[in-house]
């Protein structure tokens, strides 16, 4: 059944947010629209719900005058549903400064500010993300974050965007599991300009525990399409096992202290301290550690295909530099070009079709149903 397209914004917006989302429960229903209500005074905003159709109903009910409220493009093939609901956003959103940003994201008024500032600068804006609360699955997962930090930049679960760049690049393909990772590649590939402030801090809210064993892998997987940082972490069971044969454990000792110097490098930088606790820094051994063990199942389940997301697999991480830099210099990108999203850029005459949409795993905190960055 045909959907009426969405009442256009009363006057084009200074900024627009695009949030694309997918849940199976409405845990956390309350905590969002409160989230929205505050959000709406500084933005614009555009939901994008893939949501089964009876929450669906209910987010529009509960959204209404807050927010734009649409499923995600049935028209889009994105094997990766999240990159659906952003094309779709993106579409709908008429302001020349756009943040995205998955739903356990949450913005402040300062950090907004900071944001539509810096798209004056640059067509790309990488936040940092901090945890809050922290609960120890997420002091765990933010050694990760320490250690981006230390050797250059996270990779946040938001994104500042100047939407005539990305309607420019045509978007950016959906048929990857990085998806931020192809994002900033493809803006980089068309020659834009990329900024990451280490000290514009955003919180996010932490995922249920077993949500965060549930994704150990997956994010694993990732770096497939970072052969370097995936050489290293391949070595690092071998190594040690190494290591213990030659009874030599002061090797691994030595090594789990650099990496402890090394997190807590990154957390020192631009400010982290009031961000970061001092302990996430203690945490970096075991974060590489099972990094180091998921890396060899992500290469397993790559064999076999691709790593399971959403009910199938999704064989590549994300595309190398050089392989979307041939596509931009040759005036398509690629499995994006087919789809021609840049169409998408305008709202079609027709509005958008009632027809099952594209499925993502939502990432706000909520039982059984978050995510984590990557």
């Amino acid at each position: 059944m045909p959907l009426r397209r969405p009442t256009p914004f009363p006057r084009p917006p200074e900024l627009a947010y695009v949030l694309p989302l997918r849940w199976d429960d409405d845990a956390g229903l309350d905590e969002l629209t409160a989230y929205l209500r505050r959000l709406s005074l500084h933005a614009a905003i555009v939901v994008v719900d893939g949501s089964p159709p009876a929450l669906f109903a209910r987010h529009a009910r509960r959204w209404r005058g807050l927010a734009v409220h649409v499923p995600p493009d049935p028209g889009l093939t994105c094997a990766n549903g999240k990159v659906a609901g952003v094309l779709t956003g993106m579409r709908l959103a008429g302001a020349e400064h756009v943040v995205i940003a998955d739903d356990d994201v949450r913005y402040d008024a300062e950090g907004l500010a900071a944001v539509r500032r810096l798209l004056g600068h640059a067509d790309l804006v990488r936040p940092q993300n901090y945890f809050s609360p922290l609960p120890w699955h997420a002091r765990w997962d933010t050694a990760r974050t320490l250690l981006n930090r230390a050797v250059g930049a996270d990779y946040p679960g938001t994104f500042g965007v100047r939407r005539s760049f990305f309607e420019r690049m045509g978007g950016y393909d959906g048929d990857v599991l990085f998806e931020n990772l192809e994002l900033i590649r493809t803006v980089r590939a068309h020659g834009g300009v990329e900024l990451a402030p280490p000290g514009l801090y955003v919180r996010r809210l932490p995922p249920a525990a077993s949500r965060f064993w549930g994704q150990r892998v997956r994010q694993a997987y990732d770096d497939l399409a970072q052969p370097v940082r995936l050489a290293l972490f391949l070595s690092v069971l071998p190594a040690c096992a190494a290591a213990l044969l030659r009874r030599r454990p002061g090797l691994p000792a030595a090594g789990a202290a650099v990496a402890v110097a090394l997190a807590e490098a990154g957390r020192r930088r631009a400010g982290g301290r009031r961000m970061f606790p001092w302990e996430a820094s203690l945490f970096a051994p075991v974060w590489i550690l099972e990094r180091g063990t998921c890396s060899w199942l992500a290469v397993a389940a790559a064999l076999r295909g691709g790593v399971p997301y959403a009910g199938r697999r999704l064989k590549v991480a994300a595309h190398s530099p050089r392989w979307l830099r041939r596509q931009a210099a040759g005036g398509g990108s690629g499995a994006l070009e087919a789809r021609k999203p840049i169409a998408l850029c305008e709202p079609s005459q027709n509005g958008l079709v009632d027809e099952p949409p594209h499925r993502h795993s939502a990432t706000v905190a909520r039982p059984g149903s978050i995510g984590s960055p990557s």
